[in-house]
């Protein structure tokens, strides 16, 4: 009957696995509920199991946010912009910190007297102007930035990984980066090795940027390529920049070999089709630098139908053709001023740029300017008891502060906290991933008492009291998990009460 299945060997070799026992998985739980809960002669004669999987979330998220042991944690070091991203599975904070170079923390408090509002953009005689700008619509389009590791979160343009070379002979691996503010695509040959046919080719990599297009009808794109020269051995480079949904079949831009075979998804990088919006006249929405004079040049398309579409992709992909060399050195395409223009009237207001009220504020160096490192046993402001009668007790602190942009999802902080290390100590409500849908031990009672309500409530022709009395079993499983959870041991509180006013004997 034993429900340990792993060796005490197999346990502390696997550091992943340290400290599940005190878990049960949703899944596990879900299925103990069919088992135990419902059937003949039982009070759920009969429940669906999606029914269930949908009452067992919704008692895990609204037990994580104040029964669970849910916080998670991030760290980041504040970067100019003084912003830091809310978390992707973020619902609210618990703490927000500095931390000193003793590795003490220091508690960061929100300020109420600043904010980010959105900044409505005018004309100059300060009436509201709806005109959509142009040159908001790519950003970083002349590469005057670096381009972040491939498939980035939250950055203007993503790009795939490149080869890392494995075939023998090989000069260099491939490149996808920022070289003196232009997009350079660097080639060489590869054997392949996923589909054992053992052609030789290039691959083909592509760059793109989500583009906004709500209320434009139509927009204008150029850019400027520089195609790479044929050689013995190895073709003109081929680069395409247009507009696409990256909705066409099978088309995953990360994916960079052309020779898969399916079922695995070839490239298709390399071809016209995933540029798959047109112009009002049919024509395909794409430029094509393919002279092979490796001189640069300027192409433009106009009119590109976006009035269907809130989003599209603005998409550069980059091959060369015939590559069968594996000893040559490498190819370069490259592309630089991406531009897309529109003349187009929101029906909603146009944001402006930053707000003043929020660059006022970041630009202010505030009083608060010195950050203390502690050390653990120095309590530095033991000196200072007394001295600070009559302040705001909110006021009363030198540590920084901050002020959370829930519309654009930023923390936004102080001048004076630029460069510090900042921790973010979160709640979620543990259903991002299936490996945190997990219970404590402590709180397994309460989940199935909810997952008992919910269905019950939820079904016709129960008797009310039968309800009310698993809405209040509920209640009194939530409160025991709740001082379970609590984890009060009686010698620390001893400890602490010791040095109090009135003194306890041991």
């Amino acid at each position: 009957m034993g429900i340990l299945e792993q060796s005490q060997y197999d346990y502390y070799n696997n550091t992943s696995a340290f400290g599940n026992y005190q878990f049960v998985s949703l899944e596990q739980l879900i299925n103990q509920f069919m088992i135990v809960y419902t059937g003949e002669d039982k009070i759920i004669t009969k429940a669906n199991k999606i029914d269930v999987a949908f009452h067992a979330q919704r008692a895990l998220a609204e037990l994580s946010f104040d029964t669970l042991k849910s916080i998670k944690s991030q760290e980041i070091q504040l970067p100019p912009s003084l912003t830091m991203p809310l978390p992707h599975d973020y619902v609210n904070y618990t703490r927000v910190l500095s931390v000193d170079n003793s590795g003490v923390k220091h508690p960061l408090y929100p300020t109420s007297d600043t904010q980010n509002p959105f900044k409505i953009q005018q004309k100059e005689d300060k009436s509201y102007d709806f005109t959509i700008p142009s040159d908001n619509l790519v950003n970083n389009g002349d590469f005057s930035s670096n381009i972040p590791n491939p498939n980035a979160v939250g950055e203007d343009w993503n790009k795939g990984n490149a080869y890392t070379g494995n075939a023998a002979g090989a000069q260099s691996t491939d490149k996808v980066h920022v070289v003196n503010q232009q997009l350079v695509f660097e080639h060489g040959s590869s054997a392949s090795t996923f589909d054992g046919s053992g052609a030789t080719t290039s691959r083909a990599y592509a760059c793109w940027q989500k583009i906004n297009v709500t209320d434009i009808d139509t927009i204008d794109l150029s850019a400027v390529g520089r195609s790479a020269a044929a050689a013995t051995g190895k073709g003109v480079g081929t680069i395409r920049v247009g507009i696409s949904s990256l909705t066409y079949t099978n088309f995953d831009p990360d994916i960079d070999n052309p020779n898969k075979i399916l079922p695995s998804i070839p490239s298709l990088n390399n071809t016209d089709e995933v540029f798959d919006l047109f112009t009002i006249n049919g024509t395909r929405a794409l430029l094509t630098f393919n002279n092979g004079l490796n001189t640069q040049s300027t192409l433009s398309i106009a009119d590109i139908d976006v009035s269907n579409e809130t989003e599209v992709y603005v998409l550069v992909t980059s091959f060369i053709e015939g590559f069968s060399d594996i000893t040559l050195s490498n190819s370069q395409n490259i592309v630089d001023d991406v531009t897309i223009l529109c003349d187009a009237i929101s029906s909603n207001l146009v944001e402006g740029g930053e707000s003043t009220t929020w660059s006022n504020y970041k630009s202010n160096k505030p009083n608060e300017n010195t950050q203390h490192d502690y050390d653990y046993d120095d309590h530095i402001f033991e000196a200072n008891v007394g001295r600070r009668y009559g302040l705001d007790p909110q006021h009363a602190q030198d540590n920084g502060s901050y002020y959370i942009d829930n519309l654009r999802g930023k923390i936004h902080f102080s001048s004076n906290l630029s460069g510090s290390t900042i921790v973010l100590d979160y709640i979620s409500d543990s259903l991002g991933t299936d490996g945190e849908m997990q219970v404590h031990k402590f709180a397994e009672e309460a989940m199935y008492k909810s997952i008992v309500y919910g269905i019950l409530s939820t079904k016709l022709n129960i008797p009310e009291y039968v309800v009310r009395r698993y809405k209040k079993e509920r209640f009194a499983a939530i409160r025991q998990a709740k001082l379970r959870l609590s984890n009060l041991k009686l010698e620390e509180l001893v400890q602490v009460l010791r040095g109090k006013s009135k003194q306890i004997k041991h």
